[in-house]
């Protein structure tokens, strides 16, 4: 069965790439590497992230802080990374929405520590267990040098378990 246009995802979601491997390929991924931004870890069982953006001068605004857009950018894919790798390959992810609320002006390096813990994915099993979407809402606070929150990013995920291939009919039976 071929799954819906909506509910395919990339092919390196199928690759089996290990934690480190996924770091690797992430930092040279264009968009981190123009905003400044670095995946310092991401655990081996995918139970949590790190990442960091250090202030330059091509990632400032005209405040001389950090550019809001590039500290949103930082957090964009990782909560719906780790569920997924957690979850297996029979189930569909995909980030929803999120929402960034600036609490002070970012200067400095930043980092954020993305968690996902058990419960959170067999949440998402229960709640997608009889084939419905499930949406939880994970957040992660963005902290200076000093450890002061500058920003606080809720995402909303989209998860789905992936449609089960249609069974044959049972066979009739030539005897009745």
């Amino acid at each position: 069965m071929s799954l819906s246009p909506k509910l395919k995802q990339g092919f390196l979601r199928e690759a089996g790439l290990s934690a480190r491997m996924t770091r690797f390929l992430i930092n040279l991924w264009p968009p981190f590497i123009g905003a400044g931004i670095r995946v310092e870890r991401i655990a081996d069982d995918w139970t949590s992230a790190q990442v960091r953006m250090t202030l330059r001068f091509y990632n400032r605004n005209i405040f001389g802080t950090h550019f809001g857009g590039s500290l949103f950018a930082m957090t964009d894919p990782f909560f719906a990374l780790l569920i997924m790798h957690r979850l297996g390959t029979g189930y569909v992810v995909w980030d929803r929405s999120s929402h960034i609320d600036y609490k002070l002006p970012a200067k400095g390096t930043v980092r954020a520590r993305f968690e996902m813990p058990g419960t959170a994915v067999e949440a998402a099993r229960q709640h997608t267990a009889a084939d419905q979407k499930y949406e939880p809402v994970f957040k992660v606070d963005i902290v200076d040098q000093q450890g002061q929150v500058v920003a606080t990013v809720s995402k909303t995920l989209y998860i789905r378990r992936k449609p089960q291939a249609p069974r044959a009919p049972a066979a009739a039976n030539p005897d009745a």
